[in-house]
């Protein structure tokens, strides 16, 4: 069993599809053993994507991401970092696979409804940005 992290972004709050893809996670095997929603802060959204500061969408993210309410959640599950990645899909929309979240369920490449950590290094850092152990079940 592993862990992932995930997160509900604020396009998908907003269109109230947070049960819809907690259905996809849960329908894929994974558990959802931590989940919170919360309202990002433009400093804690670059905190959070700091690794990303150097790039020319930066800004956009930071914006976006604190722009509305998002979920965020710990997965567990075998193998639950790479099996959340193909749950979502390809970053860009027109990319995805059919059946994926990002595929059915995204606006556009900014706004394209969910995030996953990238690598179990990723994954244990970004859980600990917004949860304590106790917070984990």
């Amino acid at each position: 069993m592993s862990r992932t992290f995930a997160i509900i972004k604020p396009d998908a709050v907003e269109r109230k599809l947070t049960g819809k893809i907690i259905s996809w996670m849960e329908n894929a095997g994974l558990t959802v053993v931590a989940m919170k929603r919360l309202h990002l802060t433009k400093k804690q959204a670059e905190g959070f994507y700091a690794e990303h500061s150097a790039r020319g969408f930066f800004g956009d993210l930071t914006s976006y991401m604190s722009s509305g309410p998002c979920v965020v959640a710990v997965l567990e599950g075998e193998n639950a970092q790479p099996k959340w990645r193909d749950i979502m899909g390809a970053t860009n929309p027109a990319n995805a696979a059919p059946g994926t979240i990002r595929k059915e369920l995204a606006v556009d490449l900014e706004k394209n409804s969910v995030h996953g950590s990238d690598s179990e290094t990723s994954a244990a850092r970004e859980i600990a940005y917004f949860f304590s152990e106790l917070e984990v079940v």
